[in-house]
Order: structure tokens, then sequence, then C-alpha cells
């Protein structure tokens, strides 16, 4: 029984020595591990690239954004500090008004006043596209 391991075991050692583990079968093993991680560094190199590339696009993007706005304050800034800007809310909040110029104020319109008008508005709806032209034609 040894003899016929030992046997075995010697056929096994010749065949893999002469059949598997030759110079070709092992250049080619060799060959493509080295192919395989080059393909996967590539993939990786090529997908960390283009996320960086989407994140670069981004803030781009968002600084165009913010300078826009920086030039928008910028120009709202310039407005408020403008004589123009300054008498408006002089005029509107203080009450303040050039020299020579008279301040009236006006009393709210009563129901009265704000209903005038609608009458006349709802008569000249209810008549005929012949009176219309009547009127159009003869004043």
């Amino acid at each position: 029984m040894w003899e016929e391991l030992k046997t075995r075991i010697r056929r096994l050692s010749y065949y893999s020595k002469k059949d598997i583990f030759t110079f070709t079968n092992i250049a080619t093993a060799v060959a493509l591990i080295f192919a395989a991680g080059c393909v996967y560094s590539t993939v990786t190199a090529t997908t960390r690239n283009w996320q960086l590339e989407q994140k670069l696009s981004n803030l781009r993007l968002e600084k165009a954004r913010l300078e826009i706005e920086v030039d928008t304050l910028e120009l709202e800034q310039n407005y408020y500090n403008t004589d123009e800007y300054l008498e408006i809310m002089a005029r509107s909040k203080d009450g303040k008004m050039l020299e020579g110029e008279t301040m009236v104020v006006l009393p709210k319109n009563s129901e009265k006043a704000i209903n005038k008008y609608a009458d006349i508005d709802k008569a000249e709806k209810k008549r005929s596209n012949f009176q219309e032209w009547l009127d159009f034609l003869f004043g």
C-alpha cells in the first residue's frame, strides 16, 4: 500500500512538473494576473477622475452663482448709497420733502367715491351691440 501511494505521488509530481507547471503556463498565468491588475487600476482611476470632474463642475457652477449673487448685492448696495434712494426713503418714512415743496395729505376714499363708477360700468355692459354702434356713429 505504501508503495502504491508513493507511486501515485511520484506520477502526480512528474505530471505536474511536465504538463502543468511549464514555463509557458506560468508565464501565461503571470500575464493574465498582470492584465487583470491593469484593467482594475484603469477602471478605478477612470471612475475616480469622472467623480472628481463632476465635483469640479458642480463647484464651478456654485462659484458662478455666488459671483452673480455678489454682483447683485454690490449693485444693490450702490443703489442704497445713491441720493435717489435716500430721497425716496426720506419722503416715505420720515415724511420729509425738498425745499419749496408742499405736502398734501389726502383723505382715504369713501365708499361712495369707490363705488361711483361701478354703476356706470354695469350700465355700459348692459347695452346691446346695436346701441353701442349707434353711440359710436352718432355720438
